[in-house]
């Protein structure tokens, strides 16, 4: 069955790319896809962080053919896909728009995806048997937490989160993405394997170099109620980033090329 697996994440993660070049670049052949209207540029380019994530996580689970690291990322499918897609359908049932009931089947499709992609990963043995740097550990922890907070506040429908404005809706379906993403990083936590925080640290790469320029530009610009949420966002950004360029590119024990093998557990 692996010989199957891996060629089929490929090309997800290659679906996945190429509708997140598609949002951020605000392609409308793709955009005018999204379900929910008066979707502004900003919304578009989170979603594209998002899948951007998505696809390094899992890429780099396939080049390091770490199957049982993909058991993070079958949980992140089935913490978003599951609440969305029930959310979808009570919007599609009040509302005549074919999008939404379109776009609640495919959630559907993807949580059950997910479901067995974690059947499938959590019994695939660990490929590195590595621990996972005690600074990433403790800041997943972080990140845990802070992804819980912002996420349930937003699923909560309040809209006063993200840097910009954005409807009730749109809130609740980026809230449970940020839950997705929680429970992402609760596996790593539970589970502190290199095998498992190289695809986590990938994946929040992806995301902080999407929206790092974004986010930058809108400084000048943001509303003054929503220009502490920024600085605060930016911050985050800007830890992780360093964070996964530290140990993913430079520490000798993690870094993707020729890295050392520590005979004790990385600091």
């Amino acid at each position: 069955m692996i010989r199957y697996v891996r060629p089929l994440l490929g090309v997800i993660a290659i679906i996945q790319l190429v509708f997140a070049s598609a949002y951020i670049f605000q392609i409308r052949a793709f955009t005018q896809l999204w379900p929910l209207p008066y979707t502004n540029t900003m919304s578009f380019i989170f979603i594209g962080s998002i899948a951007a994530a998505a696809v390094a996580s899992t890429l780099w689970c396939v080049a390091a053919r770490e199957d049982a690291g993909v058991a993070g990322i079958a949980l992140d499918y089935i913490t978003i896909f599951t609440p969305i897609s029930i959310f979808a359908l009570q919007l599609a049932g009040r509302s005549t728009s074919s999008a939404l009931t379109l776009f609640a089947v495919l959630c559907i499709a993807g949580a059950v995806f997910g479901v067995g992609l974690l059947s499938w990963s959590l019994r695939r043995p660990e490929h590195d048997p590595r621990p996972a740097p005690r600074l990433v550990r403790w800041s997943f922890v972080f990140f845990v937490i802070a992804l819980i907070i912002a996420g349930g506040q937003m699923v909560l429908k309040n809209t006063g989160i993200m840097p910009w404005q954005i409807s009730t809706d749109a809130t609740v379906i980026y809230g449970w993405m940020f839950l997705g993403a929680a429970a992402y990083f609760a596996y790593g936590v539970l589970r502190p394997g290199w095998y498992n925080a190289g695809g986590q640290l990938a994946g929040f790469l992806a995301y902080d170099v999407v929206l790092i320029i974004p986010f930058l530009q809108r400084l000048s610009t943001v509303e003054p109620e929503l220009r502490l949420n920024l600085i605060i966002y930016i911050m985050v950004l800007v830890f992780s980033g360093l964070l996964a360029i530290y140990y993913l590119f430079i520490h000798p024990s993690t870094r993707m090329w020729r890295p050392a093998r520590p005979a004790a557990p990385v600091a």
